[in-house]
C-alpha cells in the first residue's frame, strides 16, 4: 500500500467573482431609482444668460400677464392696462391656463414686494407651472445710482 503524500497543487484562479459586485450595484441602483424624484423637487424657472438686462417684447407687442404679490402675501392679477384685483390661487391658475391658450406667447411676469415671504413667490410661481407657463420671468427695480 503505497500512499501519496504529495499534495495536487491547485493552479491559482485568474478570475475574479464579479457575482457580489453585480449584486451590490443592483441594490444601489435601487436605491438611486427611490432616492432620485425625492431630490428633484422645486419650481422650474428659465432663467435668463444676461446679466440684469431689460426684457425685449416680443415682435408681435404682446402684452405682458403680469402677476404680483403684496406685502401681506394676496395675489393679484392684471394684463396690459387693466387694473390688477386681488384673486385667489384657483382663479390665477385658471385665468394664465386660459390666456396661455388663446395666446401660448404670452409672457408670463411675476411682480414679487420686498417684504413677501419668499415661500409666496414660489407658491406663485408653482400656480404658474401648473397652468402651463413654459417660463416666468421677474420684474425687479433698478438699484438707485449713487456718486462716489
Amino acid at each position: 500500500m503505497a500512499f501519496h503524500t504529495q499534495r495536487q497543487r491547485k493552479k491559482p484562479m485568474g478570475e475574479i467573482n464579479v457575482v457580489p459586485y453585480i449584486d451590490v450595484m443592483l441594490v444601489l441602483l435601487i436605491i438611486f431609482m427611490i432616492t432620485a424624484p425625492m431630490l428633484t423637487q422645486g419650481v422650474q424657472v428659465d432663467l435668463p444668460q444676461a446679466v440684469a438686462n431689460q426684457v425685449e417684447a416680443p415682435d408681435d407687442n404682446t402684452e405682458p400677464l403680469v402677476v404680483s404679490v403684496d406685502a401681506q402675501g394676496l395675489y393679484y392679477i392684471g394684463i396690459g392696462d387693466k387694473q390688477e384685483q386681488a384673486v385667489s390661487a384657483d382663479v390665477i391658475r385658471s385665468k394664465v391656463r386660459a390666456v396661455l391658450g388663446r395666446s401660448p406667447d404670452t409672457p408670463i411676469m411675476v411682480k414679487g414686494d420686498e417684504a413677501v415671504n419668499y415661500g409666496r413667490v414660489v407658491t406663485l410661481m408653482a400656480l404658474l407651472q401648473q397652468a402651463g407657463a413654459p417660463s416666468v420671468g421677474l420684474i425687479t427695480k433698478q438699484p438707485e445710482q449713487t456718486d462716489p
